[in-house]
């Protein structure tokens, strides 16, 4: 097998788009399973501890203060990356130089692939609209007021508002106002306030601070009318730019006025890429859906209809990747040799360096303090100042921690106290220094929970790189298969009828079993090291005991395409999106004699996988950001 030894250059230059923040990770299994519930192809990303996979910097550090820093973060090496599957020889490209270069559909539970197709709203949702003969509501507003509504909306002047004199002063003109405000303007708050004995409805953003308290010492809205008839769930595909899954619901939310956890959805999908996914809402109409469309940047709403269920984490079946590598150096032969070994053989199934966080403290150290229940290392790992790439607002928070141990005079550097060290903090101010494990269950049940799974993930990765290391790609006497859910040893007879394919290593647990070869015994070893008992993986805390899980060794994509593409101009997208075919953009079109040449692969992955790590086997690269930007600091030197 190939060792580890990158040879390419990658440089993820970012497109000067938006670019929200990114969010949380899987929930745990409480009995052992083979993973089919997490992510695929992009998993969750980390916390505040880590930038996105491939990301490039904010902008604000240029390459070499950005290389310098980054000096403290996790190579492939530090998490368990250290093997491929092919020989072929590895050659260069640039990886995510737009996002637009990366592009995910989900496979939904039915096996079809998700794309955003239609805008219109669904004709049993306008037939749903109560009955009664009422003014049309784009005659209740003049011009200057859905100008003025408009401005409001976009975020022009959040502490603003817009104040509508009702003349014809009656209770279901009120309403009538007040629907089509918040009808035509998703993302408003209206109220009617008297004024010297004249009636007036007053529009406010929902998003501002004073707006926001206006709305939490008022009573909820009133519930909108909704047809037995009609499904209580309207599903949608979501396209969206740039942003994280859950980024993009709050934005929804917001606008909605609705909790985030309102919507579901069956997995959350990449920030850095463009992405198409399936998400359920429980009682809004399609028609305020669409609405959405007129307001919202980087973000569309289409293919609505009605169902009566939501959707869950995990159901999806996998999800359809477009990725463009750029300036690649590889010849056609290299090239086809590399994507040939991907269609025949697969890669290895490792967990990408996103579920392990870029600074100087890895989310699996976190994980490790929690499981070996010493939560002093735990408070001291989370909040302890860290050398490498952090926001200032951070560093400071830390440096006030360090000084004076005090959770109150820390929190007070913090502008977002939603982050894991605000929540931190605001605990260990609740509840002292000494309840440490209660402090600590203000962070959210996700975000805690990623810590251990990051060291299962770790464990997981180099346990697998050792039996690639010592027996290849053949199924040996010990290798463990899955016969249904429950894993079975292989003799040496049976192993030669099993492949590499078949092969599952599991994550640690009270509730699996582990191969009889000498890797077996690797994991104990492993653990005792981390002053783990493999034998009592029960916790104090029921929500850290984990059962473990089986995860395939080798996975082998479907639907596998590619083609080598010569073009001119790198500021020109190489995907033809969904939305650029429903606003009738042409396709990009390549030049064979094109100064650029890229490789643009097509394949499908099942949920638990990375394509980073299918994208590493092909072109034979360490996709850590830390070694990435070592050489993307040559490459622009």
């Amino acid at each position: 097998m190939a060792e580890s030894e990158p040879v390419t250059v990658v440089v993820p230059v970012g497109e000067k788009r938006g670019c929200p923040e990114d969010e949380k990770d899987d929930a745990p299994s409480k009995k052992p399973k083979f993973e089919s519930d997490h992510e695929n192809g992009g998993p969750p990303q980390q916390d505040e501890m880590g930038e996105p996979e491939g990301e490039a910097s904010d902008g604000e550090e240029d390459g070499d203060t950005f290389a310098d820093m980054m000096k403290h973060g996790l190579t492939e090496l530090d998490v368990g990356i250290l093997k491929y599957v092919s020989d072929h020889e590895g050659f260069s490209g640039v990886l995510k130089e737009r996002y637009s270069d990366f592009v995910v559909h989900e496979i939904n539970k039915n096996g079809k692939i998700v794309h955003l197709d239609d805008l219109s709203v669904p004709a049993e949702a306008e037939e749903a609209q109560e009955p009664e003969q009422q003014p049309k509501e784009c005659d209740l507003l003049t011009e200057e007021q859905k100008k003025q509504l408009g401005e409001l909306q976009l975020f022009r002047n959040k502490e603003g508002n817009v104040s509508i004199e009702v003349l014809d002063d009656s209770k279901e003109k009120r309403t009538l106002v007040h629907k089509a405000i918040k009808n035509q303007f998703p993302g408003l708050e209206t109220k009617t306030e008297e004024r010297e004995g004249r009636k007036f409805i007053v529009a406010y953003h929902a998003a501002g601070k004073k707006a926001l308290a206006e709305v939490k010492t008022t009573t909820a809205p009133r519930k909108h009318f909704w047809p037995k008839n009609r499904g209580s769930f309207c599903h949608f595909v979501l396209y969206k730019e740039n942003k994280d899954t859950m980024d993009a619901i709050n934005v929804l939310s917001k606008f909605l006025r609705l909790r985030p956890n309102m919507f579901s959805y069956m997995g959350t999908k990449d920030k850095r890429a463009i992405t198409v996914q399936e998400i359920a809402v429980l009682k809004i109409t399609a028609e305020r859906l669409a609405h959405l469309n007129k307001c919202l940047m980087n973000l569309k709403l289409g293919n609505f209809c009605y169902k009566n269920h939501p959707l869950k984490l995990g159901e999806l079946q996998g999800n359809h990747f477009t990725v463009v590598i750029r300036n690649i150096t590889g010849t056609d032969e290299q090239v086809d040799q590399a994507m040939t070994s991907l269609k025949q053989t697969g890669f290895i199934n490792y967990y990408g360096m996103q579920r392990f966080g870029t600074t100087a403290v890895p989310t699996h150290h976190v994980g490790r303090a929690i499981l070996k229940n010493d939560w002093n290392e735990v408070m001291d790992l989370i909040l302890k100042p860290r050398p490498g790439a952090e926001k200032e607002f951070l560093v400071r928070c830390r440096e006030e921690w360090a000084k004076t141990q005090d959770p109150e005079a820390a929190l007070k550097k913090l502008p977002n106290k939603r982050c894991v060290e605000g929540q931190l903090l605001r605990g260990l101010s609740m509840y002292g220094k000494k309840n440490i494990v209660t402090a600590f269950g203000l962070i959210p049940r996700n975000n805690r929970l990623m810590y251990i799974h990051s060291y299962q993930s770790r464990v997981w990765n180099t346990m697998v790189s050792r039996r690639i290391e010592a027996f290849g790609l053949k199924a040996v006497k010990g290798d463990l298969v899955l016969k249904g859910t429950t894993a079975h040893v292989l003799s040496a007879e049976e192993a030669e009828s099993y492949s590499i394919h078949d092969i599952v290593m599991p994550l640690p647990g009270f509730d699996v079993i582990y191969p009889t070869h000498h890797i077996g015994e690797g994991y104990r070893e492993l653990l005792t090291a981390d002053r783990l008992d493999i034998d009592n993986m029960r916790h104090k805390v029921k929500d850290y005991s984990l059962a473990g899980a089986y995860r395939r060794v080798i996975i082998r994509p479907t639907d596998v395409s590619w083609e080598v593409i010569n073009y001119d101009d790198p500021r020109v997208s190489l995907v033809h999106s969904d939305f650029e075919k429903l606003e009738n953009k042409p396709a990009p079109v390549f030049n064979k004699e094109g100064k650029y040449r890229a490789l643009r692969m097509e394949f499908s992955l099942p949920p638990s996988t990375y394509a980073t790590m299918a994208i590493r086997e092909v072109l034979k690269l360490d996709t850590s950001i830390k070694k990435q930007t070592q050489l993307n600091t040559t490459w622009f030197n």
